[in-house]
Parts: C-alpha cells; sequence; structure tokens
C-alpha cells in the first residue's frame, strides 16, 4: 500500500491539571519525562519512526509551549508546527491542522495522534497505524479502541458492532457509537458484554473526509477555515489565522464531528496504552518493586519501611514509614501527599490554588 500521503499529527496543547505539581502551565504533561527517560511529547514522536519520515510529522502547540516543543524534536521542519494563537479546545486545533495539510497535499490522510500517552507496543501501535491507513483508504474514519482491562468510569467508550474485515492483521468493526463516561454498573456492563472499547481519543482518517464532516456538521466553523486557506504559506497567513480564531466557537473535536460522524470504524487493539490520565494510573506502567512501590526522580531514593502501594516521585531522599497506597511527589515549591484513590481529586486543587490567589503553583 501507498503511504506516501501518510501524516501524523500530533495534538500537544493543553495540560493535565490531575498531574499537579509537577505539570504546570510551562511544563504541562507532555513535556515530563513522567515513565520513560523523555519527555512523553518527545516520545510519542520517535515511536512514529519509521512509519512517519519527520516532512510528515506535524504538531499542533500554543504559541508559548512552541519553543519548548521545538527544541524538544529540532529534526521536525519548522513550516509543520501548527501554531494556536490561544487555546480554544482541541475542535478548532484539529481543524487548523487538517485544513493546513490538506493544503500542502489534497491526497492526505492524517493520523490524529496525542502527545502525552504512554504505549508500551511500540511495534503493535504502528502496526495498528498501518491497519488504519488502510481502512481509511475504505472510506471510513477509524479510531483505535482499546481492549478495556478493567471497568474504567474515567474513559469514554465504543461499541462495535459489524465486522469489516482484516487490516495487517487486525480485525475492523463498524461503529455503533460514543458513549460518555458511565458510571461503574454501566462499566462494568460494557466489559462484560465484550461488545466495547476504551475511547483512545486518535482517530485516522482521510483530510478531505475530515473537513467534510466539519462542513456537515459545523459549517461556520467549515467556512472560516475555508477562508483561511488561500493564505497558508503566505505572508498573509499570521493576520489570517489570528481573524480565525478571534471568530471560531470553541469546542472539541468529539463534539464537534466524532460522536456524530458517518463511516466511523472500531479498530481493537491491545498496545499497552495509558493516558496517564493521573498520578494512581502511574501505578499500572512505572516500575513497582515486590511491594507495590515505584520511586521516580533525578535522585531515586526512596527509603520504604512498612510501605507498601506507594508511588514517590521526588529528587530528594523521601522516607516513609508504615504508610499503604499514597502518592508523594515533591517539587521545588509544593509537596502533594494524596491517598492513590483519590488522586482523579488532585485537578480540584487547581481551582483552590486560583481561590486563594496561589496561581504563582500553577
Amino acid at each position: 500500500m501507498d503511504m506516501s500521503h501518510y501524516y501524523a499529527m500530533i495534538m500537544a496543547g493543553g495540560g493535565g491539571t490531575r498531574l499537579w505539581p509537577m505539570s504546570r502551565a510551562n511544563t504541562p504533561k507532555q513535556l515530563l519525562a513522567l515513565v520513560e527517560e523523555h519527555s512523553m511529547f518527545r516520545v510519542s514522536v520517535e515511536r512514529l519512526k519509521p512509519l512517519f519520515p519527520p516532512e510528515r510529522i506535524y504538531i499542533v502547540a500554543s504559541e508559548a509551549l512552541a519553543p519548548a516543543l521545538k527544541a524538544e524534536v529540532p529534526y521536525i521542519p519548522e513550516e509543520n508546527f501548527v501554531i494556536e494563537p490561544f487555546g480554544k479546545d482541541n475542535g478548532p486545533a484539529a481543524a487548523l491542522g487538517l485544513t493546513i495539510i490538506h493544503k500542502r497535499d489534497p491526497q492526505a490522510t492524517v493520523a490524529y495522534l496525542a502527545s502525552d500517552h504512554h504505549i508500551a507496543n511500540r511495534a503493535g501501535f504502528q502496526n495498528a497505524l498501518t491497519a488504519a491507513c488502510e481502512l481509511a483508504q475504505q472510506g471510513h474514519i477509524v479510531t483505535l479502541g482499546i481492549s478495556p482491562s478493567f471497568p474504567s468510569t474515567a474513559f469514554g467508550y465504543i461499541r462495535r458492532g459489524a465486522e469489516i474485515g482484516q487490516f495487517a492483521g487486525i480485525t475492523a468493526f463498524t461503529s455503533l457509537g460514543f458513549f460518555e463516561k458511565p458510571d461503574l454498573e454501566r462499566a462494568v456492563h460494557f466489559v462484560q458484554s465484550g461488545e466495547y472499547s476504551w475511547n483512545s481519543g486518535m482517530f485516522i482518517w482521510r483530510a478531505q473526509q475530515a473537513l467534510d464532516e466539519f462542513a456537515r456538521q459545523r459549517p461556520e466553523m467549515h467556512r472560516l477555515f475555508t477562508a483561511l486557506a488561500p493564505a497558508i504559506d503566505t505572508p498573509a497567513y499570521k493576520d489570517a489565522v489570528t481573524r480565525t480564531w478571534d471568530a471560531v466557537e470553541r469546542i472539541s473535536i468529539d463534539f464537534a464531528v466524532m460522536e456524530g460522524a458517518k463511516s466511523i470504524a472500531v479498530l481493537p487493539v491491545d498496545i499497552g496504552w495509558s493516558d496517564i490520565g493521573s498520578w494512581g494510573a502511574l501505578f499500572d506502567v512505572v516500575a513497582l518493586d515486590d511491594r507495590g512501590n515505584g520511586i521516580k526522580g533525578q535522585s531515586p531514593n526512596h527509603i520504604a519501611i512498612d510501605t507498601t502501594n506507594t508511588l514517590v516521585y521526588a529528587d530528594k531522599l523521601v522516607v516513609t514509614v508504615g504508610v499503604n497506597e499514597l502518592v508523594v511527589v515533591d517539587t521545588e515549591d509544593a509537596l502533594l501527599i494524596c491517598h492513590k484513590d483519590r488522586t482523579q481529586d488532585v485537578k480540584k486543587i487547581v481551582a483552590e490554588l486560583k481561590a486563594n490567589q496561589l496561581e504563582k503553583y500553577l
């Protein structure tokens, strides 16, 4: 199969409030080395090799984060960085990236990917992207569905329908729809039925088909980006994108087009995926000792006395005595101590900091 018109578009904006105090406005989750030696963003780009050469990897990022991201991957061409003037959720960001890629290559097929997900099985991921490209050529919008390992209430789900066929050794199915984050009872039903996958938020589509969905479902947004297209790669672009951004609505890609899109196909995959959506999620991907304890940091020293199932991120010696199921995160100016079962509530800290005029810690 000819993959010379296949592009990766990595969404690198936003920040993970559930990973405070390490994740901050200037150093969001994608710029942190949470699992591997390098930042999650750099790892996300590196695992696309050799499927995508640098000239076919695009990065969508905020103006504020662009310099740090460029320093992480200096081999990505400057013109492949798609800069948002300011954050308006990932719907407009995706539309901008798709418009630019389509303008430069009208035959493009685009893999819409995250910059801050952990994927343990790199070869399996690349094979899934190969299968998705083949499936997209048949007119499908493809989503990678993650085989659920437990009844999570933190993820959306996709229900599988009829079998479409085999692609690169993976069975593809039609989609019977997306389902928002369920309560525990419904999540248990989803997993036990065997018909549902977690929604990874990774989509593969022909650029023209994606833009057609914007035209059908978000005609005003499509009109704005159609008007922008002639200015791409000209001196008029900067002013044109600013005008577009001032006018475009703030909306997620899911609500903008994916939940109402036609011809969606699901590729269920088991690739060791985690969105690292909380400190608790790291227990599943970092190395743990025989008592379930993990330590990460520049000087990984942890003296654990009668301590179990505890995660420590620190650059100094940390000693724990008689504790269980804790997360301890120490940074230069803040210390987090949290029960493992409450890590989803860390996002509430951001609201508290704002309410108490402590924005310097954000």
